[in-house]
């Protein structure tokens, strides 16, 4: 018997590769309902259908619902009798988010306090939102939307801590490698076409994880989270040139794009705990009355350095074939005719 056990748990932005894995995760398990929210009805029907081509016996236990986490109605209308939730809807391309900064501040933070507000009205007794490593000292629009965001996600969390309620926490991640608009499932592409891989800078350095790993650290989260904590993954990471080892077309670096990418800041770094595999960093839970606080002696308030992919274990071009074999649309790729 797991902590899902009979449960109803909703995913926001459920049809997406996130969402999809969880599925593949949760749904034969002991779990009572899954919710998938989301506003594409295109996406839901393809993902009802697979559903019942692949797992006939479970299928019923996933229940669709249309709507926007922009629009509060429709996001409190689907959280009655709602158990956990794993709010992943977003907008996360960094280039569109650059030209449309609003409409990532409409879904990635007002989308975000909706969710959390209707969650906290109805009950729901834990959280875990999605975070990004372009969170960590943000420098473009859907970085900075996803840093406002995390700061929402503490604001809700103290208020319904304060009211004995939902338990709402964070998780930070690197690129997650197949998911929609990565940059892998293009190399292969192009590969395929017998056309150059385009790459925008071989020295640049990204975080990789599998689809797995972003479910298992939520699970993670969810199963040791104190309001408003934030964790984050240890990962491993590459160079741009050694993902894309072959014949390569360099185009230049995209509108809003780092040379490498921080899971924790500096100042994080100071107060995070480490449990193996993850960081936990702690809320800062002072209060407004900033007079009951004083320090005596030296204030140290940043660690000797961020967790970058730039300090992290970085993979030779081995290793970073055998990360990418983990991932299932690789597989899938490989085990195609002709390949």
């Amino acid at each position: 018997m797991s902590e899902f056990n009979g449960a109803t748990l909703m995913i926001t932005g459920g049809t997406g590769s996130f969402g999809s894995t969880v599925l593949k995760h949760f749904l034969e398990t002991d779990i009572g309902q899954i919710r998938i929210f989301s506003r594409d009805e295109k996406k839901q029907d393809d993902m009802r259908h697979e559903l019942q081509a692949r797992s006939p016996d479970f299928a019923h236990k996933v229940k669709f619902y249309i709507g926007d986490v922009r629009d509060p109605r429709s996001v409190a209308d689907a959280m009655p009798g709602v158990d956990f939730i794993f709010h992943a809807a977003a907008l996360k391309q960094v280039p569109s988010c650059e030209f449309f900064p609003m409409q990532a501040v409409k879904t990635n933070v007002e989308g975000t306090d909706n969710v959390l507000h209707a969650a906290i009205d109805a009950g729901v007794r834990r959280i875990v939102c999605l975070s990004t490593d372009k969170a960590a000292y943000p420098i473009n629009a859907m970085g900075i939307s996803k840093a406002m965001m995390e700061h929402v996600i503490v604001a809700n969390a103290r208020v319904a801590a304060e009211r004995g309620g939902s338990v709402i926490c964070c998780t930070r991640y690197g690129n997650v490698m197949c998911s929609r608009g990565s940059v892998i499932p293009l190399f292969i592409d192009q590969i395929k076409a017998g056309n150059p891989v385009t790459i925008t800078n071989p020295e640049m350095t990204r975080f990789l994880m599998n689809l797995d790993e972003a479910v298992e650290l939520v699970r993670f989260a969810f199963n040791r989270a104190r309001p408003g904590d934030l964790f984050v993954q240890k990962a491993d990471a590459s160079t741009i040139g050694d993902l894309a080892l072959g014949g390569t077309k360099i185009i230049g670096t995209r509108h809003g794009e780092k040379l490498y990418e921080t899971l924790m800041t500096r100042e994080e770094r100071l107060r995070a705990e480490d449990l193996g595999a993850y960081f936990r960093v702690s809320a800062d839970n002072r209060s407004l009355n900033y007079d009951q606080f004083f320090t005596q002696g030296r204030v140290v308030t940043e660690a000797e350095d961020s967790y970058t992919s730039h300090n992290t274990k970085l993979l030779d071009v081995d290793g970073v074939v055998q990360k990418i074999l983990t991932t299932d649309y690789v597989k899938e790729e490989l085990a195609k005719p002709g390949k």
